[in-house]
């Protein structure tokens, strides 16, 4: 038997608390299975934590609310908000055309959106610059040669992404038709932001770099602040986000940007208490 399942309810969200200091965020049905009770328990958990201002509720599960400065693990994240990210990826692929040569940021919406990419006959023939350690490992796992990546080299940071001078010096040596990429944040009226600044340095070089930029990034993250400003509205030509963006900030973006997405996003699955 699970050692926490006699927790009290106050025990359980101090682990909860706990685990997001540590790992940045937490996945409602990892919390499930490691504390021996239901989802919904879970859930309740975490809205009783996020009236409280201790976290913040994404899709499947929470985020530390102190993340201005820092980033959750790549790992974690991953598994936060998949149905809004492959949503995402869906409506971003046809913005690629085969033979393209094009850029992929770090995250993970960009890494689902190359998931995507490499499944479908949109990536015959192209070329892929990335600083995403797990993109270029995505590439390399292949069975097929008709996809050629380039990687910057640089740091490493929490997210699996490469950054710093030599990022960007590689960078700034190439061209691209279109760039992706992901953001921690979104604010109206600035723009997109990232907790790391070095990162948000290499995005910038991305940018420089690329005839076209697309911002991939679901709806939780005009709910959320961060540290750098890496993209002000008018530099960005596409936002694609999901549908679940509530309509006064749908209609401040389409304000403020070239081109806004909205892609359909998943039901939420009804999860029963056991």
């Amino acid at each position: 038997m699970c050692e926490y399942v006699h927790m009290i309810s106050s025990q359980r969200q101090h682990l909860i608390l706990s685990r997001l200091r540590t790992r940045g965020a937490v996945r409602i049905t990892a919390l499930s299975k490691e504390l021996g009770v239901s989802a919904m328990t879970i859930r309740r958990d975490i809205s009783e934590l996020a009236d409280k201002g201790l976290l913040r509720r994404v899709h499947g599960g929470a985020v530390s609310t102190s993340t201005l400065l820092s980033e959750p693990l790549f790992s974690v994240k991953s598994q936060l908000d998949i149905g809004l990210k492959d949503a995402i990826a869906r409506e971003a692929i046809g913005l690629v055309s085969p033979g393209d040569v094009i850029a992929i940021g770090g995250g993970t919406t960009a890494y689902v959106f190359a998931q995507h990419l490499l499944e479908s006959q949109q990536a015959n023939g192209i070329t892929i610059l990335t600083n995403s350690i797990p993109v270029a490992e995505l590439v390399q796992a292949l069975e097929s040669k008709d996809v050629e990546v380039i990687v910057t080299g640089g740091v490493i940071t929490r997210s699996n992404s490469l950054v710093g001078p030599i990022a960007d010096k590689v960078i700034a040596s190439l061209r691209v038709n279109t760039v992706f990429l992901g953001t921690h944040s979104v604010s109206i009226p600035r723009g997109f932001l990232m907790p790391n600044s070095l990162e948000a340095a290499t995005d910038m070089a991305m940018m420089d770099i690329a005839d076209r930029t697309i911002i991939l990034t679901d709806h939780t993250k005009w709910s959320s602040t961060s540290l750098s400003l890496f993209a002000r509205f008018d530099q960005v030509d596409t936002v694609i986000t999901d549908d679940g963006l509530d309509s006064d900030s749908v209609t401040k973006t389409r304000d403020l940007v070239k081109d806004l997405v909205l892609a359909h996003s998943p039901e939420p699955e009804e999860e029963s208490e056991e």
